[in-house]
């Protein structure tokens, strides 16, 4: 009788830590999914970013430090490793810093303001942005979801027999956050 509850117990532990470990892996597909169509909407704004640059390059030849960071920046964030979640988000935090900063001192060039190819580029970005950012509040519910799975008992216990490893959130650098940078479309 002693062995036939000890086995039950063993199969109710067994069927516990798999259905654990099933939930957790659900959440971490559904972090890499969400990251995976961020990742889309990342991608066109790095085709869009070398267009940009050409654009605004005439105009603004005293501001190349200000061009070449963002150049580097999304070389940068291109070879963010794809499986390095974390890192790719740091890489494009910087960038999009970058590129407010570049709209930031576009308002001192009227001129360019007033350029067609480059005002269609700015709506075009503008619209890639808030792509993003909706895919980046989607993506930070559901790394929120799955660090607290992975940190509360009992299935921080599983995670950690079986290695799973918390998420980064997708969040702006911190002077990114403090500035009010302006940018009009």
């Amino acid at each position: 009788m002693v062995l036939i509850i000890i086995g039950a117990i063993l199969v109710l532990l067994v069927i516990w830590f798999i259905a654990c470990n099933n939930g957790l892996v659900k959440l971490r597909n559904m972090v890499l999914e969400a990251f995976s169509t961020m990742d889309v909407y990342m991608k066109k704004r790095f085709d869009l970013i070398p267009n940009l640059i050409e654009a605004v390059k005439g105009y603004m030849s005293h501001e190349k430090s200000t061009l070449e960071e963002i150049v580097k920046l999304r070389n940068d964030a291109s070879a963010a490793a794809t499986t390095d979640v974390n890192a790719k988000v740091e890489a494009d935090s910087k960038l999009s810093n970058a590129i407010s900063k570049l709209f930031a001192i576009v308002e001192n060039y009227p001129e360019l303001k007033a350029d067609t190819q480059f005002t269609g580029l700015q709506t075009s970005l503008g619209e890639i942005e808030t792509d993003i950012a909706e895919s980046r509040k989607y993506y930070n519910a559901v790394v929120r979801q799955y660090n607290t799975k992975i940190q509360t008992i009992p299935s921080n216990i599983v995670a950690s027999i079986t290695g799973h490893k918390a998420y980064a959130y997708y969040e702006l650098p911190d002077n990114a956050q403090r500035e009010n940078v302006k940018v009009e479309f």
